[in-house]
C-alpha cells in the first residue's frame, strides 16, 4: 500500500513536465519549498484541504512571485504545481477570491467576535470553514493555513497586522478557537514575515542588476551606432 504514495520526487518531475520554461533563479527555491510543502501535506492521511489553506496557498504563492518575470508565466507555474500535486488551481483561486469577498462585510472586532462563538457566527465560506475545523478530531495544522488566516486578518484591517500587540492578541484568540498551538501559528508566521522581508529584498537587488544590464546593452548600442555613423564607407577599388 504505502508503495503508492506518490514522493516529492514523482511530483517534481509532473510540475517539470508541465511547466517546461526555465524558472529565474531566486524563485526556484520558493517554487521548490512550497511544492514540498504542499506534497508532504498531500500525502498525509489527516490532512484534507480547506478554503483557508488554499487562501494561505494562493497568498504565499503570490507575494513570493511578485515581480516575477516573464509575468506571463507566473500563472503557468501556480497551475504546474497545483497539477503536479493531483490538485485544481482553479478551486484555489476562486476559493481565495470568495473568502477575500466576504471579508469585506467584516470589521476585525465582528471577525474575532463570531470566531469566538462560531456555534452563532454567520454562515458563508469563511465561517463554514472554521466550524469545520473545530469539528474535526485530527485536523493537520499547516504553515499555509496560518497564513490564510494572518491574510484574513491582513484585509480586515492593515494596521492590526502591523501592530504587534494587536496582532499577537487576534492570533491567540484564533489559537484557541481552533485549538491551535499559538506559539506555533506566532513562529510560522514570523517566519512567513521574515522570508516576504527577504524575497522583497532580493527582488530589489535583482531589479537593479537588471537596470544595470540595460543600461549596458543601451551603451554599447549607442556605441556601435556612432561608430557606424562616424566610420566613412569603404570605397570600392577601381
Amino acid at each position: 500500500m504505502s508503495s503508492n504514495v506518490r514522493t516529492v520526487s514523482d511530483t517534481k518531475r509532473a510540475f517539470y513536465t508541465l511547466h517546461t520554461r526555465p524558472i529565474n533563479s531566486i524563485y526556484r527555491r520558493v517554487v521548490d519549498e512550497l511544492m514540498v510543502e504542499m506534497h508532504l501535506l498531500s500525502v498525509n492521511a489527516d490532512f484534507h484541504y480547506d478554503p483557508i489553506y488554499g487562501l494561505g496557498v494562493v497568498t504565499a504563492f503570490d507575494r513570493f512571485m511578485q515581480g516575477y518575470r516573464p509575468e506571463a508565466d507566473k500563472e503557468s507555474i501556480f497551475n504546474a504545481l497545483c497539477q503536479a500535486l493531483q490538485d485544481d488551481a482553479q478551486k484555489y483561486r476562486q476559493n481565495a477570491e470568495q473568502l477575500r469577498s466576504e471579508v469585506t462585510a467584516l470589521t476585525a472586532d465582528s471577525f474575532l467576535s463570531q470566531a469566538k462563538q462560531l456555534d452563532g457566527a454567520s454562515s458563508g465560506l469563511l465561517f463554514d470553514t472554521l466550524r469545520s475545523v473545530t469539528s474535526q478530531d485530527k485536523f493537520k495544522y499547516s504553515r499555509l493555513f496560518a497564513i490564510g488566516l494572518y491574510t484574513i486578518l491582513e484585509l480586515l484591517d492593515p494596521s492590526l497586522v502591523k501592530d504587534e500587540s494587536r496582532r499577537n492578541q487576534a492570533l491567540k484568540t484564533l489559537s484557541d478557537t481552533l485549538k491551535f498551538s499559538d506559539d506555533k501559528v506566532q513562529k510560522d508566521l514570523e517566519l512567513y514575515r521574515g522570508n516576504l522581508d527577504k524575497i522583497a529584498q532580493a527582488q530589489i537587488v535583482m531589479e537593479d542588476i537588471l537596470k544595470a544590464d540595460r543600461k549596458k546593452k543601451e551603451d554599447r548600442a549607442k556605441a556601435k551606432d556612432k561608430d557606424t555613423v562616424t566610420t566613412p564607407p569603404v570605397s570600392p577599388q577601381e
